[in-house]
């Protein structure tokens, strides 16, 4: 993420923390917006037209808030966007909105890749253990499968991979083979 979009994101947190908003709401408002901008190639070109007045993208926002319900806020932040030409940059620092919300929060991301499904109950367990490593934190997991596993788990925890999978003792087992053979 760059340190841009990370400065939008804090400035953002700041005045929601300040004004006491609800972070969820204010998330998916800029996140509508986004999804909006993303799917108009017209909106995008007309709020990134540098040869368009501010003014008349303002009245563009101004309607576009009306229809898509936006906070005075999210509103305004949106516009000091465009003004500073930072709009193709909106995702990234809904990104790092997210993170430091996140943080502040205390949730952390994980993403668990098993071999197979599982169960609620064995998901629920899976998580409190993720949660221990995370220091105690709530856990927020996404999950994939990975047959080729063949069982155990590999989770992800920020920049920290535990590789708990059948695969990975499997091949450490066989380093330790090769190993002894050489010596």
């Amino acid at each position: 993420m760059a340190a841009v979009d990370l400065r939008y994101a804090r400035a953002l947190a700041q005045v929601v923390e300040e004004q006491k908003l609800d972070t969820a709401a204010v998330q998916q408002q800029v996140a509508d917006f986004a999804d909006l901008l993303d799917e108009s190639f017209e909106l995008r070109e007309v709020l990134s037209d540098p040869s368009i007045p501010e003014s008349q993208k303002v009245g563009v926002l101004d309607g576009l808030s009306a229809k898509l319900g936006l906070n005075k806020t999210v509103r305004n932040f949106l516009a000091v966007v465009v003004g500073h030409e930072r709009l193709h940059e909106l995702r990234g620092i809904l990104e790092g909105f997210a993170g430091i919300i996140d943080e502040e929060k205390k949730i952390a991301e994980a993403e668990i890749v098993t071999a197979r499904p599982l169960d609620a109950a064995s998901k629920q367990l899976l998580e409190a253990k993720v949660a221990e490593l995370a220091g105690g934190e709530t856990v927020r997991a996404t999950y994939r499968e990975d047959p080729s596993l063949l069982g155990g788990a590999v989770v992800k925890l920020g920049s920290t991979v535990y590789d708990g999978s059948v695969k990975a003792q499997l091949e450490q087992l066989k380093a330790k083979l090769v190993a002894a053979v050489a010596a």
